[in-house]
């Protein structure tokens, strides 16, 4: 099973950018441990701060993959073009967020992407990532 978690602008400072809200933890150390808790899986990560990115590497993992775990941080609330790829991929892709988007500011309580995405958890730190991983190994497994 392949499955690539892709994190969009600014989740590059977890650890250092507002602990209070997204924890003190950076994630590539969380990530380290994700991979070797579930060694028998191929886990991939990309992360990018550029909007463009982010949507070639939909459209490049968008065919070949099982899962896409993708966190758009506030690409969320703007893209079209992160959604229309999300739409044109045939790879499933879950929204996942750190914060509880619903706790925060108006304008995050409305994602552009969550129609084209399987689902989304939002709020439980990075232990959501977690639970993302569980839902496509289940899946799998069904």
């Amino acid at each position: 099973m392949k499955i690539i978690i892709i994190n969009g602008p600014n989740l590059n400072l977890l650890g250092k950018r507002e602990p209070e809200i997204y924890g003190d933890q950076n994630f590539e150390t969380f990530f380290n441990k994700l991979k070797s808790s579930f060694s028998d899986l191929q886990i991939d990560y990309f992360q990018s701060n550029i909007e463009g990115e982010l949507v070639d590497k939909l459209q490049q993992v968008g065919y070949g993959y099982d899962g896409i775990i993708l966190n758009a941080a506030a690409y969320t609330h703007t893209s079209v073009a992160i959604s229309d790829a999300i739409g044109a991929i045939e790879t499933p892709v879950l929204e996942v967020h750190i914060s509880n988007i619903y706790a925060r500011e108006e304008f995050r309580h409305k994602g552009i992407i969550s129609g084209n995405c399987v689902g989304m958890i939002s709020g439980l730190g990075l232990e959501g990532y977690l639970l993302a991983l569980t839902y496509f190994i289940n899946k799998a497994n069904d």
